[in-house]
């Protein structure tokens, strides 16, 4: 088993920035990629960047390109997702996700985080 400890959301202006960490914990040798989801409230959940935790290949949904950046720390377990230049548009509970194949959808998810509110205020 892998638990994901997320933190870093909140409130944040518009054109503002973020980051959101998440450590892993239990079987992290298992952890193929780290990734972070996103919902907004009636809507389904969205992939918004995936890294390969070995080599580091990175994903990223159209909607984040050069505004999000995934990185990771293997030593720590840990991945983070910067987010700059935020918009409303990117208010969501962000949920981090591991699983032993590269993620790129929700149903290659083995393991999700508590999820954490990002807010954006216009």
């Amino acid at each position: 088993q892998v638990q994901l400890v997320e933190s870093g959301g909140g409130l944040v202006q518009a054109g503002g920035s973020l980051r959101l960490s998440c450590v892993a914990s239990g079987r992290t040798s298992s952890i193929y990629t780290m990734g972070w989801f996103r919902q907004a409230p009636g809507k389904e959940r969205e992939l918004v960047a995936a890294i390969r935790r070995s080599g580091g290949n990175t994903l990223y949904a159209d909607s984040v390109k050069g505004r999000f950046i995934i990185y990771k720390d293997n030593a720590k377990n840990t991945v983070y997702l910067q987010m700059n230049s935020l918009k409303a548009e990117d208010a969501a509970v962000y949920f981090c996700a591991a699983s032993d194949r590269f993620i790129t959808s929700a149903v290659e998810v083995e393991y999700w985080g508590q999820g954490n509110q990002v807010a954006v205020s216009s």
